[in-house]
């Protein structure tokens, strides 16, 4: 593996693996040094990449695992989550931006409440729209249960946002 390998690695992924983490963690900062960490890792570790997912899924397994390691260290910090989703429409109007900003923290304030398997599985496949095949092997689960349990945490997640008001469609 060439550096010049690497530097695409992280030109081309670092800031989707960046959200993901950030998803998971609720903390820049520490977003920031898990991300580093992922890119470290994948450099040390480049002669185990087998080519038989993309290089994006194996980054993002690393990132899962780096992850996990470090809320096995510690516990998540439980402050406001203030990430929002990019609009679709490219110039909306100001009250069309409140109203996106107040959908967007219903959804991840509500996507904070689930239980781990259930935002994991929701951000790799509809936030970071991985395959199941993909979010399969990221989760080193079988797709069936990528599959259900998607759509149990689907079902929950708008359940919870009805419960509390919120009429996001993000998840149709």
């Amino acid at each position: 593996m060439e550096q010049a390998d690497l530097e695409y690695w992280f030109d081309e992924y670092s800031d989707s693996v960046l959200t993901y983490i950030l998803l998971m963690v609720r903390d820049y900062q520490q977003a920031e040094d898990l991300t580093q960490e992922t890119f470290i890792k994948a450099f040390r570790h480049h002669q185990q990449f087998e080519s038989r997912s993309s290089v994006k899924t194996w980054l993002f397994t690393i990132a899962r695992n780096v992850t996990a390691d470090y809320f096995r260290k510690k516990h998540p910090l439980q402050h406001y989550f203030g990430l929002t989703l990019e609009a679709k429409d490219h110039d909306p109007i100001p009250e069309q931006l409140v109203a996106m900003n107040i959908q967007n923290e219903q959804l991840y304030r509500a996507i904070q409440q689930l239980k781990p398997a259930y935002r994991q599985v929701i951000i790799l496949r509809k936030l970071k729209e991985f395959s199941t095949e993909e979010t399969a092997l990221i989760l080193k689960w079988s797709e069936s249960k990528v599959k259900m349990t998607l759509k149990r945490a689907l079902e929950k997640l708008k359940r919870d946002l009805s419960e509390g008001g919120a009429t996001n469609e993000v998840f149709r």
